[in-house]
């Protein structure tokens, strides 16, 4: 056993560094080869994800933010909803109970049917069918909401892969932490349609962030579940490596649509309409 443990420990090892360099390299060659200053990163990040058309976005005077309105609201409500479950319902994995569930699923079709009115406006010579007129406020709201359901699924998911001592009990065990959850996104989204820049300019990174976060802890949990290494951590400290692995997978995925996306348009703007 412990001969196994001498032989193990030095490919660990090189694993990790390799892990390390890795990351590092993805990392050092992304910055340099997208748009500079803080917001152009940011900009690249949401280049990944989001059509970034700039009648669909906020502003800081003349400046674009990294994603659209909509796109805002969703990573915007998913960090919120990451960071309320983190301080209210640490390690626990259970799922909402199916009356929750009826709730949210309607903010899922809230986001569908506000996306699909949106985008029968998007280019009106088709004179597709619509519901009524696209708002800034709805986009917002819905995008929110969605976030929000993002997860709350995806942090129990999260818990029960990572976590030998994961709570068998759900995030929200009573109406106050759902009022608090949701009266905390729409005080958010309140701040937001102030479009005030002391608002905007923080929330664009945090948004920004958001993509990376989600991307790396979903990466985390199949690098996980790929070594057969589930329900293994006890440590927070213990993350470090699994994220760090999700994390440069995230880094290759948006390297990769960002690559893409410059080769057919030429450029880092947002999808134009004229």
């Amino acid at each position: 056993m412990e001969q196994t443990d001498l032989h193990a420990r030095p490919r660990l090892a090189l694993g990790k560094w390799g892990l390390i360099l890795a990351a590092a390299l993805l990392l050092v060659g992304w910055l340099f080869n997208t748009p500079p200053g803080l917001l152009g990163k940011a900009d690249a990040v949401g280049y990944a994800v989001c059509h970034r058309i700039d009648g669909r976005s906020f502003h800081i005077g003349d400046r674009q933010l990294p994603l659209c309105v909509r796109c805002t609201g969703m990573y915007l409500g998913a960090m919120l909803g990451l960071i309320y479950q983190i301080a209210f319902a640490p390690r626990r994995g259970q799922l909402p109970s199916l009356k929750a569930c009826i709730p949210l699923s309607l903010l899922v079709v809230a986001f569908g049917v506000d996306g699909l009115n949106s985008y029968a406006h998007l280019i009106p010579d088709l004179h597709l069918p619509s519901l009524y007129e696209p708002q800034h406020w709805l986009r917002l709201l819905t995008g929110t909401g969605m976030g929000l359901v993002m997860l709350i699924a995806l942090y129990p998911v999260f818990n029960q892969t990572v976590w030998r001592d994961w709570i068998d009990r759900p995030a929200f065990t009573g109406w106050r932490h759902w009022a608090g959850l949701f009266g905390l996104a729409l005080a958010l989204d309140l701040l937001l349609l102030t479009e005030n820049p002391l608002v905007l300019y923080p929330l664009a990174f945090l948004t920004a962030g958001g993509v990376l976060v989600i991307l790396s802890m979903t990466y985390a949990m199949v690098w996980l579940m790929l070594f057969r290494r589930e329900n293994r951590i006890t440590l927070p400290a213990q993350l470090a490596w699994p994220l760090l692995a999700g994390f440069a997978t995230a880094l290759v995925q948006i390297i990769a649509l960002d690559f893409v996306r410059y080769l057919i348009t030429g450029t880092w703007s947002g999808i134009s309409l004229g």
